[in-house]
C-alpha cells in the first residue's frame, strides 16, 4: 500500500523514469507548469489517504457549515475562477491550524474553529486561505519545486498510514511530517501572505462580515506565541510579523464599525466539536457547569452541546429529557418600541421570543429518538426537517441510514437515487446506496456503487477492483452488465494515462 501509493505519485509527477533511477533535471523541473487537472489528481491521491485517518473529521455537518461559509466567500471574490473547486474539510487536531492543499482542498483543524472567537474571525482565516488558491500560490511553488514537492507528498502519505500501523510513533512521524509540510508546502513568502491578507481581506468585507475579525485572530494567535513561548501551528505554516498585522489594521482604520451576528450554525458547530473533545463524562460536566452558572450566550447552543455529549456518553434517556428542555429554551431580546403608548404618553419596552430553528437541532433531535427507540417519532422529524432543509447533507444521509436501519430498503434506495439525481458526486451518498443494495440482495449494484465511490475519491484501482468483483456477479441485467463493462473500459484507459 505504501509503495503503491508513492509510485502513483512518481508515475504522475516525473513518468517511469523515476523507477529507473533517473531522476529529473531540477531545472527542467522548475520549469514545467502544472494543470488544474494534474493539481487536483495529486490533492485526491493526499486526501485518499487523510480520509482514511483517524483524525479526519467524517462529519456532514462540520463539513457542510465549511463549505457554506466557504462559498460564501468564494462568491464574494473578483479572484475566484468558475472552474475551481473547492472541497472543506476539518480534522480532529487541538493544534491551531489551517492549510490548503493541491486540488482547492482546504483542511481547518478542530483547535482554530474552537479558538475563533466569532465567526467573523474564522471567516477571515478562511478568505485568507481561499486567496492563496485564488492566486495560485500553491500551484506555482509545486511547479517551481515538483521534486521538493514529491518528497514532502510521499513523507505525508507514509506519516498517516504510519499512524494506522503504530499509532505512538506515528505520533512523532506525523509531528515530522507537519515539519515538512510547513517547509515544503505552505511556507509561502511574505509577498505571498501579504498578497492574501489583502486580497482576503476585500473578500471579507464584500461578504458581509467584520474586516477587524482578520486582525483580531491573527493578533491573538502572536500575541499567544510571545507570551507562551509556543509557536501555533499555523504561524509556523504563515509567517506573521507584525509588519502584516499593521498592514491590515491600516486598511480597515477608518472604516465604520461592523458588528456582525454570528449564525446560529457558528455556535452549534463549536458545540459540537467541544462535545467530542476529551472524555465523554468531561464533556457533560463542561456543558451542566455552563448551564447551572448561566455561563453562556444562548442556551439552546449549551442545551445542544450537552445533548450531544450525552448521546456520545451512551445516556440516551436522558438526551430525551434534555430535548425537551432545549425546545422550550430561547432567546429573549428587550426591544424600545419607539411608539408612544396613549395612556401614559411615554415608551414602552416589550420582549421578543426568539426560537432558534435549525437543520442540525432537527437532526439531532432525530438520533436522540433513535437512540431511545422512538423510530417512528425519528422518522418524522427527519421527514418534517427534509421538507424545510432539503439540501442539508446530515438529514439526508440519517434520513437514508434510518430508513434501511427500519428494514424499507426500498425506499431508501428511492430517495437515494433522488438525491443523486441534484449530488452526483457524493461519495457517502454511494455508500449508502451500496448498503441498500446489499440488503435488497443485488450484489452487482452494490460493487458497483463502491466502484462510484471510490471513484470520487480518486482511488481508481480500488474501482476498477470493485468493477471487476460486480462482472463476475450473476445477479445483472443486460443494461446493468454493459455499462459496468463501459465504466471499467474507462477507468482502465484514465490509469494507463497516469502511467505514462
Amino acid at each position: 500500500m505504501k509503495i503503491n501509493f508513492i509510485i502513483t505519485v512518481l508515475l504522475f509527477l516525473f513518468g517511469k523514469n523515476v523507477l529507473a533511477n533517473e531522476l529529473p533535471d531540477l531545472g527542467e523541473a522548475s520549469q514545467a507548469d502544472i494543470s488544474p487537472y494534474e493539481e487536483r489528481q495529486i490533492g485526491l491521491e493526499i486526501m485518499s489517504q487523510i480520509r482514511s485517518d483517524s483524525r479526519y473529521l467524517d462529519d456532514a455537518e462540520i463539513a457542510g457549515y465549511l463549505t457554506n461559509l466557504g462559498y460564501k466567500l468564494i462568491s464574494a471574490s473578483d479572484e475566484a475562477h468558475p472552474d475551481q473547486e473547492f472541497e472543506f474539510f476539518a480534522v480532529r487536531d487541538p493544534s491551531l491550524n489551517a492549510f490548503a492543499l493541491p486540488g482547492g482542498f482546504m483542511g481547518f483543524n478542530s483547535g482554530l474553529i474552537l479558538a475563533a472567537q466569532s465567526e467573523s474571525e474564522l471567516a477571515g482565516v478562511m478568505a485568507h486561505e481561499i486567496s492563496h488558491v485564488t492566486q495560485k500560490h500553491l500551484a506555482r511553488m509545486i511547479s517551481g519545486q515538483k521534486y521538493g514537492m514529491l518528497t514532502t507528498l510521499a513523507s505525508i502519505a507514509l506519516a498517516i498510514m504510519a499512524s494506522r500501523a503504530n499509532p505512538q510513533a506515528g505520533t512523532a512521524v506525523m509531528a515530522t511530517s507537519e515539519a515538512i509540510l510547513a517547509q515544503s508546502q505552505l511556507n509561502f513568502t511574505r509577498a505571498n501572505e501579504k498578497e492574501a491578507d489583502r486580497i482576503g481581506l476585500a473578500v471579507l468585507m464584500r461578504a458581509g462580515f467584520d474586516p477587524a475579525g482578520m486582525a483580531s485572530f491573527f493578533g491573538r494567535l502572536q500575541r499567544a506565541s510571545r507570551f507562551q513561548g509556543d509557536i501555533p501551528s499555523y504561524l509556523r505554516t504563515h509567517p506573521l510579523s507584525y509588519e502584516r498585522i499593521a498592514d491590515i489594521e491600516n486598511r480597515i482604520q477608518g472604516l465604520p464599525y461592523k458588528q456582525v451576528a454570528d449564525s446560529i450554525e457558528f455556535q452549534l458547530v463549536r458545540a459540537k466539536l467541544r462535545a467530542a473533545e476529551g472524555k465523554p463524562l468531561e464533556a457533560v460536566k463542561y456543558f451542566e457547569s455552563n448551564l447551572k452558572e448561566r455561563r453562556y450566550s444562548n442556551e439552546t447552543v449549551e442545551r445542544y452541546g450537552l445533548i450531544s455529549a450525552l448521546l456520545r456518553e451512551g445516556n440516551n434517556l436522558r438526551a430525551n429529557e434534555e430535548l425537551k428542555l432545549l425546545y422550550e429554551s430561547g432567546h429573549y431580546d428587550t426591544m424600545v418600541k419607539l411608539q408612544e403608548n396613549h395612556l401614559l404618553g411615554n415608551e414602552i419596552q416589550i420582549k421578543k421570543k426568539i426560537l432558534y430553528s435549525s437543520a442540525m437541532i432537527e437532526t439531532l433531535a432525530a438520533r436522540v429518538k433513535f437512540s431511545v427507540g422512538l423510530y417512528s417519532e425519528g422518522l418524522h422529524i427527519y421527514r418534517e426537517a427534509l421538507k424545510i432543509y432539503p439540501q442539508h447533507r446530515a438529514l439526508i444521509y440519517d434520513y437514508a441510514a434510518a430508513l434501511l436501519y427500519d428494514g424499507n430498503q426500498k425506499d431508501a434506495l428511492r430517495f437515494i437515487n433522488r438525491q443523486l439525481r441534484f449530488t452526483p458526486n457524493d461519495i457517502r451518498l454511494y455508500q449508502l446506496q451500496a448498503k441498500a443494495y446489499e440488503a435488497d440482495g443485488n450484489s452487482m449494484l452494490l460493487h458497483r456503487a463502491l466502484a462510484e465511490s471510490y471513484i470520487r475519491q480518486g482511488d481508481l484501482p480500488r474501482a476498477i477492483n470493485q468493477l471487476e468483483i460486480a462482472l463476475k456477479s450473476e445477479d445483472g441485467d443486460f443494461y446493468e452488465i454493459s455499462s459496468a463493462e463501459a465504466r471499467l473500459k474507462e477507468l482502465r484507459h484514465q490509469l494507463s494515462l497516469s502511467e505514462e
